[in-house]
Parts: C-alpha cells; structure tokens; sequence
C-alpha cells in the first residue's frame, strides 16, 4: 500500500471530528485531498450498522453482538473504502478504528482484549493505522461537552465507570506503542488543540511524499 493511514481516537467530548477536519484542510491545501471517513460506518452498509450500534433498544445488546457489529462495519469499510484508497495512494483519515473496539469494548464493556485481537488479525490482517491522534481529556468534561451537544446516544448513556476504563484503555495503549501514537490534550482551547496539530500535519505531508 502507498498510501497513509491516520486514524483519531479519544472518549467522548474529546473534540475529535473538529478537529478532524481542521487537519484535512490543512492537507487539501497542500494538495493532498484526504479521504476522511468513520467507524462505526463510512459505507452504505457499514452505516446502517452503526445506526443499530448506537441507538436505545427496548432488547439490551449482548457485548458480543456488540463486538461483532463493530467488526462486522469494520470489514465492509476496510474492503470497500480503506483498502482501495490506500492502494490508490490517498491519505485516509478515519473518526475511530480499532482501538476504540479495545477502549470502548474492551476497556468498557470488560471484553478480554486477546479476543478482540482475533478478529482484529482476522478482519485487518496485517494493516494498522501509520498514525493515531489520541485526544485526551477527564473523563467529566467530555461527559459534559457530549450533554451540551446533542442527545446521547447508547455509549454516552453508560456508567462513569465505563468511560474510566475507555479512557485508561486509551492511554495505556498509547504508553505501549509510542511511535504510532500522538496523545493531544483535548481540554485546553481549541486554538492550543490546533497548534499542536500543525507539526503533525507536515510530518503526515513528509511521510506522503516520501
């Protein structure tokens, strides 16, 4: 593949998807057009899945169905969208991929992360992100921002306990693959979040047009 994979992560509120687009239009300046997508979703079928994942159902989801849901969207997206873009040479940037299936299934809802590995191997290969932007914040002010920005969905309706383990999650992955990783502090001012994103977005470029 010749193509670059970047991938954002982070809890809820952690203002991932402004920022997002702050640093593809920093790269579509530079004439790199970016292909920007999201997990849950990024295709037609993908997306109805990321309808059922996150809306209230009267009949509680079993984590495992969960589970499978997610990698069940993640395969349509990789086959029909990821892969071909990369092979294409285009620089994909995707809100969530797999780490979150860790965060949030693994360190939320207590699934043993060896076995979101398996299907991670299974439905990924060997493909992995070439970077991940993972914006911090506590875990009270991304609950607070999600309440202030629109009705909560399924996951930010959870227990304090469950975004504690999203975000140690989180941050332990980080502390264990420091090249692949960025952690950005997401509670400062939006102007501090986006100076910090300027020196990523040249390394992206440089890493593109090597």
């Amino acid at each position: 593949m010749s193509g670059l994979f970047i991938t954002f992560e982070g809890p809820e509120g952690a203002g991932k998807s402004t920022n997002l687009q702050y640093l593809a239009d920093i790269l579509s300046e530079a004439g790199a057009e970016p292909l920007l997508t999201r997990e849950p979703g990024g295709t037609p079928i993908a997306e109805q899945i990321r309808a059922l994942l996150l809306a209230n159902h009267d009949e509680q989801m079993d984590d495992d169905a969960e589970l499978l849901l997610m990698f069940a969207a993640r395969a349509q997206h990789l086959n029909r969208v990821i892969r071909p873009a990369l092979a294409a040479g285009r620089i994909v940037i995707s809100d969530r991929f797999t780490d979150a299936t860790y965060a949030y299934q693994g360190g939320g809802r207590g699934i043993d992360p060896e076995r979101i590995a398996v299907l991670e191997g299974w439905v990924q290969g060997s493909l992995r992100p070439d970077l991940t932007l993972l914006f911090d914040v506590p875990v009270e002010v991304g609950l607070a921002r999600a309440k202030a920005r629109s009705t909560l969905d399924r996951f930010e309706q959870e227990e304090r306990a469950f975004f504690d383990g999203v975000r140690n999650t989180y941050l332990r992955r980080a502390a264990l693959a420091p090249d692949r990783y960025r952690v950005i502090d997401g509670s400062g001012s939006l102007a501090s979040v986006q100076a910090a994103l300027q020196p990523v977005a040249q390394w992206i470029l440089e890493q593109w047009r090597a």
